[in-house]
């Protein structure tokens, strides 16, 4: 029963986030929450993730077993689900496709489809696998206007950055060193047998050799330490703030960034949170009682700054920009079934419209840190260097680092460049 649970459980998830465009992690949220074992909502996290991860492959293998395509689109999960233990888990093809027909246990049509063509899957699997070879979304597993965009922006980079894309990523660590140092958090972690290492790059930040449940690691209820990638830790290093300044932080929920910047300049005349969701503001907040630290959190609209802004200049403004994602794609893999072509070029003015908002509330000296966790051209490099030639107060401050890649303005870090998600930082100054 447990089985039957996790498959069918899987593939209402991920059902929902295929017909009804929920993001995986809400689907998820929705779910495990009342699943008590803990190896079933691992099992039921494995399949969603690598269903999702491997979707256009998946789907064009799906599409090449069936005369007609699937209509009842938790059957058609089932499917995907039932494929892609076959295809990269270490289960029992018997118990796979066995469990995967009972999960369809209301619906005897569905029994036989689902047998018939997880049985035959088997029987031609290397020639379905070489057929899929040939196809570029399936043989990447990215939509193919992904894949140009990708080769177009990074063409010697590209093969890669997609590979890349389609890995689960590791578990980084963010030490919290208004607490302690990072050399006794790695003490703390070894006690619990869980090994990891340093980033040599960031001074507070670790990398699991293995991913851990949460609620495993030392002084986490007590905010000694938050999971963040190293790549958006490099934030609050590069905006630079110093005693007695104050920072501006827009579009901050869930506040990783925010904390991080408190846990760095613990002295700051006062630091303020902007974010237009109320509910990520509520998470925002939640983060920062467990870190113990302070934020002013303000629910507005970071482009209509006239709503919230109470007159005075900020030191630091970081821009946290919303974008495409497509650098988190290895964490959030549904990302690649919900983002579309179209949706770049509204982001880019959303961005555009945020930009030139907020650069006024900065004072005079004063830096702007823009930051987006994509690897397209369009959102960072492109968006920066039209903002410049627009704004004559406006100078980059540039960033001097041994990781990424140095651009016209600022740096780019693409998806898996030591161990980091993808990631775009530029710094402006206010002359």
């Amino acid at each position: 029963m447990k089985l039957l649970n996790s498959r069918l459980a899987a593939a209402g998830i991920v059902a929902e986030v295929l017909q009804e465009g929920r993001s995986l992690t809400a689907a998820l949220e929705g779910v495990l929450s009342s699943v008590p074992s803990a190896r079933d909502r691992a099992l039921i996290q494995a399949l969603c993730f690598g269903v999702c991860r491997s979707y256009h492959r998946l789907d064009f293998i799906l599409n090449e077993l069936v005369e007609k395509s699937i209509k009842d689109g938790q059957v058609r999960a089932l499917a995907l689900v039932g494929l892609y233990q076959l295809q990269a888990m270490r289960i029992k093809p018997h118990a796979a496709v066995s469990e995967t027909v009972k999960g369809a246990s209301k619906k005897p049509w569905a029994k036989a489809l689902l047998n018939a063509l997880l049985r035959n899957y088997l029987r031609h699997q290397a020639d379905l696998e070489q057929k899929a070879d040939g196809d570029p979304a399936a043989a990447l597993s990215h939509p193919e206007w992904l894949i140009e965009q990708v080769r177009q922006d990074w063409p010697h980079e590209a093969a890669t950055l997609l590979r890349e894309n389609n890995r689960p990523p590791p578990m980084a660590l963010r030490v919290n060193l208004s607490r302690l140092s990072r050399e006794q958090y790695l003490h703390r972690l070894a006690e619990r047998d869980i090994p990891a290492e340093p980033v040599d790059f960031c001074a507070s930040a670790i990398v699991l050799t293995q991913p851990v449940p949460v609620e495993s690691l030392p002084g986490f209820d007590e905010g000694l330490v938050s999971v963040q990638d190293v790549a958006a830790q490099m934030a609050a290093y590069l905006l630079e703030a110093k005693p007695g300044q104050r920072v501006l932080d827009v579009c901050a929920a869930p506040g990783g960034k925010t904390a991080h910047i408190l846990e760095l300049q613990p002295q700051l005349a006062s630091l303020v949170a902007v974010d237009k969701e109320a509910s990520r503001m509520e998470r925002l907040g939640v983060n920062l009682t467990r870190l113990q630290l302070h934020a002013e959190q303000v629910t507005g609209d970071a482009a209509h700054p006239e709503a919230w802004w109470d007159g005075r200049l900020f030191d630091r403004i970081l821009v946290d920009a919303p974008c495409s994602a497509l650098g988190v794609v290895r964490r959030h893999p549904d990302i690649k079934l919900l983002r579309r072509a179209d949706d770049i070029g509204a982001l880019q003015s959303q961005q555009q419209s945020i930009l030139q908002a907020v650069w006024p509330l900065l004072a005079p000296g004063g830096i702007l840190l823009y930051a987006t966790c994509s690897i397209l051209k369009q959102e960072n490099e492109r968006q920066m260097t039209a903002f410049l030639s627009a704004h004559a107060d406006a100078a980059e401050w540039p960033i001097m680092a041994d990781w990424g890649i140095p651009q016209s303005c600022g740096r780019q870090i693409l998806t898996g460049e030591r161990a980091m998600d993808g990631f775009y930082y530029a710094r402006l100054e206010k002359r």
